[in-house]
């Protein structure tokens, strides 16, 4: 077992996982503290590496991509401060972040993991419910729905309807995106049958950003519902198994693609991707009808 405590956090690694847990320090980031320990497996691991500085060095995982709903939500922007899979070390554990280093590198390649992308989330995601308030709303998700409740500098165009309830269902995506410079950020949610996107300052499904202290906050929102939708991997599987828009004139396809062998490995394809967990039983049935209507 290796082990490096330090007043930023404390990681642990037992050989087959690392636990994460954030320091009580009050450098650390609200977000990291509200996120609390992690248990991130071997298999979600895609490297390691330990930077030396002058005073403190910083120890970084890299997580295979498609294995944490909440680096999928925030789409890699989450800056240091905030950032759980860092950890600050000072100038005297430099010896043992070294010998951290050695030991999960050792066990990668001795379990052979791939550093290549998954197709299935390898990380839970932040625990439900949870509620934050930042920038001009509230948003609430208790594992079904997502609740936006709006707060006096909302703009009209949002309060006016009141609180708005997207359940889980009707939720395509989902995207954090911080504040930057003069450009703020938001919270957005992609809505089935929504009109096209607007601004988040007037946006009923968005909750606009301004900068402040909790803003990061509302990256456990996205990762939490993040968790509960579709895996990527999944949704390329469907939309490659979706027929083309029969008003669109159809591209001249291969012959291997009309090759009634091709589309019999396609369905198996399809039931082990369904047997696994990636595909759900409704996404399987789409798909597996898509598949037959072309042969």
């Amino acid at each position: 077992m290796a082990e490096i405590i330090q007043k930023d956090g404390t990681w642990v690694f037992d050989g087959d996982a690392l636990r994460l847990t954030p320091g009580r320090d009050k450098n650390v980031s609200l977000l990291r503290r509200e996120l609390g320990e992690l248990l991130v497996p071997l298999a979600a691991l895609a490297g390691i590496s330990f930077e030396q500085g002058k005073r403190s060095g910083r120890l970084r995982l890299r997580l295979r991509d498609g294995a944490d709903p909440l680096l999928h939500a925030t789409g890699g922007r989450l800056t240091e401060p905030h950032d759980p899979y860092q950890l600050l070390v000072e100038s005297d554990r430099y010896g043992v972040a070294e010998y951290f280093v050695d030991e999960v590198r050792n066990a990668l390649l001795l379990d052979q993991v791939p550093s290549g992308p998954v197709d299935a989330y390898l990380l839970p995601g932040p625990s439900v419910p949870l509620s934050v308030s930042a920038g001009d709303g509230i948003a609430s998700f208790d594992g079904e729905r997502v609740r936006l409740e709006w707060k006096w500098q909302a703009e009209d165009a949002k309060s006016a309807a009141g609180p708005r309830t997207l359940p889980l269902a009707d939720i395509a995506a989902v995207e954090w995106q911080p504040t930057v410079g003069l450009e703020n950020g938001h919270l957005r949610f992609t809505v089935r049958a929504a009109p096209g996107k607007v601004p988040p300052k007037y946006d009923p499904n968005a909750v606009e950003l301004w900068g402040f202290k909790k803003d990061p906050l509302m990256a456990l929102v996205a990762a939490a519902v993040q968790a509960r939708l579709p895996h990527p991997a999944a949704r390329a599987a469907l939309e490659e198994a979706r027929p083309a828009d029969e008003t669109s004139a159809p591209a001249p396809a291969p012959a291997a693609e009309n090759d009634h062998d091709a589309l019999l490995r396609r369905l198996r394809e399809l039931g082990e991707l369904h047997r696994s967990g990636v595909l759900t039983d409704e996404e399987f049935t789409l798909a597996k009808q898509a598949v037959l209507k072309r042969m």
